[in-house]
């Protein structure tokens, strides 16, 4: 099953102005926002989308009550598009809406929907650096930083679903749509990975107590560790509260730093993510604040030396 990823995560909410505030601030753009809802789009064009809670179009919500509704796969091509209704079409309803995207359920409940990627091809430049010894990535008198400059996120990288029983959902991933398993916290869960993208991961199962399942948090790929720090920092500033971070993952390696939001799920930035391909041997390794992070800094307000020097002794 050629899936490259998420295309959209869909929320019913019950408060579309705030979340659109705090998606906009996080530094998506919005179009077509209305009282009833919007897209808050990535450079690439994968989004996030909100509707009311009370939307009869939308998915039924879980039973924990979570505002994730929907989650919305990119393929490749209608080919793939077809393999997938014909292989979940064996066992549950997969329903074919008016655009030609499928939509369905996991075997948790958690409501899916399939289409042709919609994603726009994106080329622009990573984070670039200067180290002794290799050859200068920024030519002489081109700097690295800019306060003003403008950051947005580049595209929908993955979403974390607590679940009640990780060993069936990740049982459904693998088997009936071709993800694989790139590393493993044991106590955990997977780190899962479609077929269609080398990323390290687009989707991580965490096993939790049944009234907690939903989705954990989302987040979008930036362009480099520096545009991470420097959205975190305005972030910050503009009043939105720093959960973890930031900080750097071991699995995966990308860098981290993870907000709260209206969205009744914490949001994150991320950047720097490992690449696996066929011949990756997952790692396995019990859950701990050791194996999830390699190091954790934490946010304060600015500081600089200042004053006279100190009196002489």
């Amino acid at each position: 099953m050629n899936i490259i990823g998420p295309d959209a995560l869909i929320f019913g909410v019950d408060d579309i102005a705030g979340c659109a505030q705090y998606l906009t601030d996080y530094g998506l753009t919005p179009v077509d926002v209305s009282a009833a809802g919007g897209r808050f789009e990535a450079l690439d064009g994968t989004a996030i989308i909100l509707a009311r809670q009370d939307d009869p179009a939308l998915p039924a919500p879980l039973p924990t009550g979570s505002m994730l509704r929907k989650t919305v796969y990119g393929v490749a091509d209608s080919a793939t598009l077809e393999a997938i209704a014909a292989e979940l079409g064996k066992d549950r309803e997969v329903r074919r809406l008016a655009d030609g995207a499928l939509e369905t359920q996991d075997d948790l409940g958690f409501a899916l929907g399939f289409q042709v990627s919609r994603r726009r091809a994106i080329a622009l430049p990573a984070e670039t650096i200067n180290a002794p010894g290799a050859p200068a990535q920024r030519a002489p008198n081109v700097v690295a930083t800019d306060e003003h400059r403008v950051i947005q996120p580049r595209t929908l990288s993955h979403v974390v679903y607590f679940v009640p029983d990780a060993v069936r959902a990740e049982a459904f991933y693998v088997e009936r749509l071709g993800f694989r398993c790139t590393d493993r916290l044991t106590g955990a869960g997977p780190f899962l990975q479609p077929a269609g993208t080398l990323d390290h991961h687009t989707l991580f199962l965490i096993q939790t107590p049944p009234f907690m399942q939903g989705v954990e948090h989302f987040t979008f790929h930036m362009g480099g560790p520096t545009d991470l720090m420097q959205a975190g920092t305005r972030f910050v500033n503009q009043g939105y509260q720093s959960f973890w971070g930031p900080g750097r993952h071991k699995f995966g390696s990308n860098w981290f730093w993870y907000f709260n939001s209206p969205l009744g799920c914490h949001v994150e930035y991320d950047a720097d993510m490992d690449l696996h391909d066929a011949s990756w041997q997952p790692r396995s390794v019990p859950m701990s604040a050791d194996a999830s992070q390699l190091f954790l800094f934490q946010s304060r307000d600015k500081w600089a030396p200042a004053g006279p020097p100190p009196p002489a002794a």
